[in-house]
């Protein structure tokens, strides 16, 4: 494998050449190009915000304030790059970025924050890694280890949204929880304070930040967001600390810290940070079934903070628990008026017309979400309403983009399309495998990895007889075959001497039924 891989290495190093990265200096494996580069943080900009908790709306003057703090740190940059910068309407602390240089922050760290200082120390690190080309280098591993010049998706993870994602969103969850190598750790850290000394930040707040954020992973416990968060995919250690330390004596001890000026953006979110901890507390309560206090705590949320979707979805989610349908869809019209850029508010007010029979308003809401992010909950919804007007091949399709999702949403959809499919195309689901037994007879292995047991499974098999002549069997198996186990069939071929002689059979199932 060592060697495979040293092979691989040299034949991409002949084929696209080293570059000299922009921010070290250091020259560099360079397999993706910028153009490449800039189009996967482009496509993947979105996806990334909506399956993460959407785009923070209620105050939309922070998020120009967040970008303002971007961009002064981004035109000092080594690399210029389109930068954007989002803050996410997420609880849990965390920033990341995408290459080409679209970074986000979560609302959860920004609560979290003295100074816009420290802010800067936040945005610095992420720019350095997208200025650096941390998460390209990280596609460029993936694709030598696999062998293949082709960016390809990456385990989804890292929130209650990207386990439903499909399509190309799944390389977006993969890209969001990346996690950097201590190298990458330690030039962003470097680099990132460079960034803020050059525009006109005090550099010790990187110091101040990271001891903050030791801290609070010693206590484990009692911060377990912060470990779902910036802490899987940035660990904070006293070696950090430490090292910025020793960075900071190299930069001049000068420079804003700017904590009037932060305090008064983040004061919106001072004042209704308890609504966000009693949605939060909520959604955990609804999770266990307990709906009556997931309602309490939605309504607590709302008479603090009304303008929020989120507070009205959590009480649309309540109500569509109880089957209480109407009033969930009162809840999710509420979310939408508040936020039209969300996708799960269009899903779930979409399940809640599918109940209600309003087909036609469930299609236009489940398509819409699809649209801001592909979900297996959205696409096995619209294959059963498909399915519901008579349209099979449709469904068909929907089906299909939903089982690459490894969800149960995904695996309803599996269920439903292997019913519906594998009686028309049995041999696109069942594997087939021939080979001798012990009295040399030739003999078929049917497995069966659907979720469905199948029955009336008939395999045909073509051979050769002595004189070279063409001739066919069609064997059927008596019983059925459990989901993810095997049947045997004797075709009654043999005995065989000559195992190449199965080189010449040709055999596959020609018929096979679901048991419902």
């Amino acid at each position: 494998m060592r060697k495979l891989l040293v092979l691989l290495t040299l034949y991409s190093i002949t084929l696209y050449g080293c570059a000299v990265n922009p921010v070290t200096g250091k020259r560099q494996l360079k397999i993706i190009p910028e153009s490449q580069e800039l189009r996967i943080g482009e496509q993947q900009y979105a996806p990334s915000r909506q399956m993460q908790g959407g785009d923070y709306e209620v105050d939309s003057s922070l998020t120009e304030y967040v970008n303002s703090v971007g961009q002064r740190l981004a035109a000092v940059s080594d690399r210029k790059l389109p930068y954007e910068f989002e803050v996410i309407n997420n609880s849990i602390p965390n920033a990341w970025a995408l290459p080409g240089g679209k970074i986000a922050v979560n609302r959860g760290i920004l609560i979290e924050l003295d100074n816009e200082a420290e802010l800067a120390a936040v945005l610095g690190h992420e720019i350095v890694h997208a200025a650096a080309r941390h998460g390209a280098q990280g596609i460029e591993r993936g694709m030598l280890l696999q062998g293949a010049v082709a960016v390809t998706g990456v385990a989804a993870g890292g929130s209650n949204y990207a386990n439903l994602a499909v399509r190309g969103a799944q390389m977006a969850a993969g890209l969001v929880n990346q996690k950097y190598g201590r190298d990458a750790e330690r030039e962003s850290d470097f680099y990132g304070m460079q960034y803020m000394s050059r525009a006109g930040y005090d550099p010790r707040a990187a110091i101040t930040l990271q001891e903050v954020f030791v801290r609070l992973s010693e206590d484990r416990n009692q911060n377990t967001d912060w470990l779902s968060g910036l802490f899987s995919s940035h660990p904070p250690s006293q070696e950090r600390v430490e090292a910025n330390r020793e960075t900071a004596k190299t930069l001049p001890a000068t420079g804003e810290l700017g904590v009037e000026r932060y305090q008064n953006k983040i004061a919106h979110l001072k004042k209704t940070k308890k609504a966000y901890e009693a949605h939060d507390k909520g959604r955990e309560a609804l999770s266990k079934g307990k709906t009556e206090e997931a309602l309490a705590l939605a309504n607590q949320a709302n008479r603090i903070e009304p303008r929020e979707g989120l507070f009205d979805a959590l009480v649309g989610d309540a109500y569509l628990s109880q089957q209480q349908y109407q009033q969930a869809l009162t809840n999710y019209d509420n979310a939408v008026k508040d936020n039209d850029k969300f996708f799960y508010f269009y899903v779930q007010r979409g399940l809640a017309k599918e109940k209600l029979g309003d087909q036609t308003g469930a299609l236009k809401d489940l398509e819409k979400s699809t649209d801001l992010l592909p979900t297996a909950t959205a696409l096995n919804a619209l294959g059963n309403l498909s399915l519901a007007q008579g349209n099979r091949q449709k469904a068909i399709r929907y089906f299909k983009e939903a089982v690459t999702s490894d969800s149960e949403p995904g695996r309803q959809a599996s269920r439903s399309l292997v019913t519906l499919d594998l009686p028309v195309n049995p041999n696109s689901y069942l594997r087939t495998n021939i080979d001798l037994n012990q009295k040399r007879m030739v003999i078929v292995q049917i497995s069966n990895p659907t979720p469905v047991s199948v029955r009336d499974v008939n395999v045909l098999i073509r051979y050769p007889d002595s004189q070279g002549r063409a001739l066919q069997v069609v064997k059927e198996l008596k019983g059925t075959i459990p989901p993810g186990k095997s049947a045997l069939i004797e075709t009654g071929i043999g005995p065989i001497q000559d195992p190449q002689f199965l080189r010449y059979l040709k055999f596959g199932v020609t018929n096979a039924d679901v048991v419902k």
